[in-house]
């Protein structure tokens, strides 16, 4: 047990933490603190969901070991500190890949639990919850609880997106997807202003599962949405080359580059803004018909430690998501009262949500999601109160796994289904034990 200053991957806040590294599944229950409890993977939740000051953070990551894997069916069961990244390693060579993946391979099995992640594809896949049949739960009571679809169902759904507060995931048990390459064929479209942006979207979702769209954050007035939608699917081995096909499952490597310490905060200014985005436009346009798992997932994962370079302020990631209906003219607004704000918009990335799911604190729903990364500056907690009234009048929410900024009188109004989960919080943590930095800033908890 020992004492050390954690962050989330945005690197604020910054809290020092009572950690208890963990190693195996029996040591859980009596790591437990009565003053406050919360479970930590790799740290890849932007924001405060996985910090706690004055209680203890259990680190999981010691418990990443597989337990069963049926390879007819493709379910495996792990422990809920095993990575995507390892899930890859050990089974894409074998033909399986994870369902649901993020931006980043980075990230622990019970994370995606806790923060029901979801990807590119979420119109037609869902969230991370889509793809686990069960888990096992440690409760506040000590107990463990197995929960699926059929058995404790309303926990099941509740730990989804529930942060970590309902208790401690485990084990669990997920289907992956069948592949036939780790590659992906994939279009670059390149649009002019947020109306095409729109328009391209939806004429290509039938087309491919996998969107996302960069937006070009220093276009204003009549370019604002200028930007590259990137829409692909998996690559069957027929649609490889020759030279592909000879090794059509192959797994890629770690990062290419680190960066090596916190940059000063002076490295992020208009002038690197306007080059970055630069860059990132024609990478994005430039992309060729085939694309590498790492590539069209994981880019970012290419640099080891790429927080750093938001130097020792940090940032943060502004993500909502608004309803389709009237949803181009209210992102405009939105885009807009960034620009005039001043602050320094690094990267802006828009996808298209499906249906909303069972899980009451999950956060997608169909709409239009964007993700917006700001240096942390003395005004930037102003403009988020600002944002989140805009996107609570047009019916939207914020993701809380990334959040550091919202308060507690804007969360019920942005999930209608709270009083659903808090009935099973209450019922399954009575003394509330499970807390964290956030939900004890936002009202989970506190």
């Amino acid at each position: 047990m020992a004492r050390r200053e954690l962050a989330g991957w945005g690197n604020y806040p910054r809290l020092s933490c009572e950690v208890r590294a963990l190693d195996a599944v029996a040591s859980v229950g009596g790591a437990l603190d009565r003053r406050g409890t919360i479970a930590r993977g790799l740290g890849r939740s932007y924001g405060d969901p996985a910090i706690l000051e004055d209680g203890v953070v259990l680190d999981l990551t010691g418990l990443d070991r597989f337990l069963a894997f049926d390879e007819a069916t493709g379910v495996l069961t792990c422990e809920a500190g095993a990575s995507l990244g390892q899930i890859i390693e050990a089974f894409a060579p074998r033909g399986y890949f994870p369902a649901i993946t993020p931006g980043t391979k980075y990230v622990t099995v019970g994370g995606c639990i806790a923060n029901d992640v979801h990807g590119k594809a979420h119109h037609v896949d869902g969230c991370f919850s889509s793809c686990v049949e069960s888990f096992e739960l440690l409760l506040a009571s000590g107990e463990v609880l197995t929960c699926s679809r059929t058995a404790n169902a309303d926990v099941f759904w509740a730990t989804f997106g529930g942060l970590g507060l309902t208790g401690v995931v485990l084990t669990a048990t997920l289907r992956l997807r069948r592949i036939e390459t780790t590659w992906f064929r994939q279009e670059a479209i390149v649009v002019d202003d947020l109306d095409a942006l729109v328009g391209a979207f939806e004429e290509n979702d039938a087309r491919y599962p996998y969107s996302v769209a960069w937006i070009d954050p220093l276009a204003t007035g009549a370019r604002l949405g200028r930007g590259v939608l990137t829409v692909g699917d998996h690559a069957r081995a027929d649609d490889l080359p020759p030279r592909l096909r000879r090794d059509p499952l192959r797994v890629g490597g770690g990062a290419l580059a680190s960066v090596p310490l916190e940059l000063p905060n002076a490295a992020l200014n208009p002038l690197t803004l306007r080059a970055l985005n630069v860059v990132i436009g024609q990478v994005q346009a430039q992309g060729g018909a085939l694309a590498h798992y790492e590539k069209f997932f994981y880019p970012l994962d290419a640099i080891g430690e790429w927080n750093r370079g938001y130097g020792r302020r940090g940032f943060t990631q502004y993500q909502f998501v608004i309803p389709l209906e009237d949803g181009p003219r209210r992102m405009r607004a939105i885009l807009e009262r960034i620009a005039k704000s001043g602050e320094l918009p690094f990267l802006n990335v828009l996808k298209r949500f499906g249906a909303e799911g069972p899980p009451p604190l999950s956060f997608p729903f169909e709409g239009y999601t964007f993700a917006i990364d700001f240096p942390i500056t003395p005004t930037l907690g102003a403009l988020c109160r600002a944002l989140d009234a805009m996107v609570i009048d047009a019916g939207g929410r914020v993701y809380l796994g990334k959040d550091a900024f919202l308060d507690a009188a804007s969360l019920p109004r942005m999930y209608p289904r709270l009083d659903a989960w808090r009935e099973v919080k209450a019922r399954v943590d009575p003394d509330t034990m499970f807390r964290s930095h956030l939900s004890d800033r936002v009202g989970l908890t506190a």
